[in-house]
């Protein structure tokens, strides 16, 4: 989980995807060795993933901020959407089945793998992103999407910022203050959760703080590092290597979703 941990916070302030592409799966897979249900192992990775973000993104957003990468503007504006949809999407997942879960994930992995993995054509959408009720609307679906995935809302909001005429290294360190604005409204969601099966000691909600203790502080250390290499080196082949792992990541969510 440490070693998770250290990954995740470099993408995090690297790509502006979140740590929870890489904290999600490899969860799913580690809470077999402490005897969690496989029916509820997606429900404490998502709520667990969804909590560290906490820590990493305030990290990632100080590296950004002091680059002069944020746009406060932007984040003002849609800073009650993502509030609310974070909050909204934790009530939803904490009641969806797992194989919701895993199914949704699988094919936001793949559609982030391919965003990544083909060439930008450089066409807008907007010259600017929205603001007023439409940002408001787009910015809560960003936040419960992402709160219902436990993922920072770099997924979603770094492609949108990009085509609507922000420059990308802007859009990254902009998405790492949304990512604290979904994962501090979904955290609590979660911990206020009534799992309807026994969980291992330290879980509360649906978030194990044993994998929060464990995994936080690793993605704290290394997500001031991913911010440095945004700022400092090509992106275009890191971007086809966590591509290639994305597609991994899809196929092995997506196979447990269908799988007999």
């Amino acid at each position: 989980m440490i070693g998770t941990g250290l990954l995740a916070g470099v993408i995090a302030g690297l790509l502006g995807v979140g740590g929870g592409m890489v904290i999600v799966p490899a969860l799913e897979y580690l809470l077999r060795f402490v005897e969690v249900p496989p029916a509820w192992r997606m429900h404490v990775a998502v709520a667990t993933s969804l909590a560290t973000i906490v820590p990493t993104s305030i990290a990632s957003s100080r590296a950004h901020h002091r680059r002069g990468a944020i746009d406060l503007d932007l984040v003002r504006s849609w800073a009650g959407g993502m509030l609310a949809g974070g909050f909204a999407g934790s009530l939803f997942a904490s009641r969806a089945p797992s194989g919701l879960l895993s199914g949704i994930f699988g094919c936001v992995a793949a559609a982030a793998a391919l965003r990544m993995a083909l060439p930008s054509q450089g066409r807008l959408l907007a010259p600017a992103p929205p603001r007023g009720v439409r940002g408001g609307a787009l910015a809560t679906l960003i936040g419960a999407l992402s709160a219902l995935l436990g993922i920072g809302g770099g997924t979603f909001s770094v492609p949108v910022m990009a085509l609507t005429g922000q420059p990308i290294h802007r859009a990254v360190g902009t998405a790492a203050v949304f990512g604290l604005l979904i994962s501090l409204p979904g955290t609590v969601g979660y911990l206020l959760a009534e799992p309807p099966v026994h969980l291992p000691w330290g879980t509360v909600g649906w978030v194990s703080l044993t994998g929060v203790a464990l995994i936080a502080p690793a993605t704290v250390v290394t997500a001031p590092l991913g911010a440095r290499l945004a700022h400092g080196l090509s992106r275009r082949t890191l971007s086809i290597v966590f591509a290639g792992f994305l597609l991994i990541v899809a196929a092995r969510m997506l196979h447990r979703t269908f799988a007999p």
